[in-house]
């Protein structure tokens, strides 16, 4: 019988031990598949609701990555502009705006919105370790100093229509298959009056400037240049994982940051009857002043040649702004109908009005033909409505412009009646 071991373990059997369970672990590890790269990322998108001032009533968007590694946690953001940047102004006025991506911390983005009272909703996409890893380096790469600034177009390039094309590369076109042909029976105009009707004057500003080509059909594509159409379209997209198993594109969804703002608008509001209304009251009460200015009344005179040279000022200019509007790079303004209604021929107005009412035969008579020449033009852009030949919507334009045009030619009329007879 050999007697039992009392004494410490010698230092070689120790040695041995620790080998063998290091090899043990070694091929323990070796066995484990392994990590796929890319497979330490997290992708959302994250859509911004409607906020009050005019370029965030159209929503916004940013691509939000996640790398559970380091703990990097960025928003990708395509909707950063300056207006301290140099010549600012002048590439507004051209079209030829400047905007740019920057990655933002996504929980500061998200505490800014917090604070603006605007919704935040965060939607996680089922993406494959390698669309992942491909998202981010083509995201860091569009980063970079030489290559995060570009040309900014209200339709065709803004910051949804970049976090759409980056998705569809990304997926490989998937995107635009699934939905890219898909027809809404909406346009350029749709959206952007349903999302600026909260603001009348926004609303009939973007209503006048917006040529024919906003009123074009869009399909789904063309939409998502707007944030929250884009956030409703991925629900519908399946795509193929890593397992090869076909599966929803957004695996998860949630709203982040509640709003207590009004929804959404689904749709426009018309704005047909109440403009009549207004356009009548307008123009019936420039006629009726114009008339008592013939009077002899001081006040009237004064009110009249206050009321018709502001109108024809605004009229005119606006009028020059759209001619003006053909030299720059301002494509969806172009071929605009807003012109039969708002044209440069009422800018000598602003100066034979006053003339008229100071007893100036000449300029009465001049005053007189501009301002039919003004309600004849516009008269011509009605019939352009009535007939099949003009896809632009400026209906409510008409009803809101066109009296006022009335009430001022009658107005004009009757001063120079009254000079002749003199």
């Amino acid at each position: 019988m050999i007697p039992a071991r009392t004494g410490p373990e010698p230092n070689h059997l120790k040695n041995r031990t620790l080998i063998g369970l290091a090899l043990s672990l070694a091929a323990l590890t070796t066995s484990l598949p392994a990590q796929e790269p890319g497979s330490q990322l997290r992708v959302w998108l994250l859509t911004t609701g409607p906020g009050d001032a005019v370029w965030e009533r159209f929503g916004h968007n940013a691509i939000r990555v996640l790398d559970t590694e380091t703990g990097r946690d960025a928003a990708y953001n395509w909707g950063v502009f300056d207006f301290d940047q140099v010549d600012f102004v002048p590439r507004f006025l051209k079209g030829q705006m400047l905007y740019k991506m920057v990655p933002f911390s996504a929980a500061a983005i998200v505490d800014a919105y917090e604070s603006m009272n605007r919704e935040v909703v965060m939607q996680e996409l089922a993406l494959t370790p390698g669309q992942r890893l491909m998202l981010l380096d083509l995201a860091e790469v569009n980063a970079l100093p030489e290559n995060r600034d570009y040309f900014y177009d209200y339709f065709l390039d803004n910051c949804s229509t970049r976090v759409r094309d980056l998705l569809d590369q990304v997926l490989d076109g998937a995107l635009f298959d699934q939905l890219g042909a898909r027809e809404t029976g909406t346009s350029y105009r749709t959206h952007t009056r349903r999302l600026t009707q909260i603001d009348p004057i926004v609303f009939t500003g973007m209503d006048v400037l917006l040529g024919s080509p906003g009123d074009r059909p869009i399909s789904l594509w063309a939409e998502m240049f707007v944030p929250m159409t884009l956030r409703d379209a991925i629900r519908e997209v399946t795509i193929t994982n890593a397992e090869g198993v076909e599966v929803p594109l957004v695996m998860d969804e949630r709203v982040v940051v509640p709003s207590t703002r009004e929804a959404e608008p689904l749709r426009a509001d018309s704005w047909f009857w109440r403009y009549l209304a207004l356009g009548s009251v307008a123009g019936g009460l420039l006629a009726w002043i114009g008339v008592r200015a013939t009077t002899g009344a001081r006040l009237f005179r004064v009110l009249f040649g206050t009321l018709a040279s502001a109108w024809s000022l605004l009229a005119g200019l606006s009028g020059l702004i759209l001619v003006l509007v053909l030299l720059t790079d301002h494509w969806s303004m172009t071929f605009n109908e807003s012109l039969f209604l708002l044209n440069p021929v009422s800018l000598p107005l602003v100066a034979l009005v006053p003339l008229a009412l100071r007893g100036s035969l000449a300029s009465a008579r001049r005053a007189r033909m501009l301002g039919f020449v003004a309600l004849g033009v516009a008269a011509l852009g009605l019939l352009f409505q009535l007939l099949p030949v003009t896809p632009q919507e400026t209906g409510m334009l008409f009803a809101l412009l066109l009296p006022i045009h009335i009430g001022l030619a009658m107005a004009l009329n009757a001063v120079a009646e009254v000079e002749l007879r003199a």
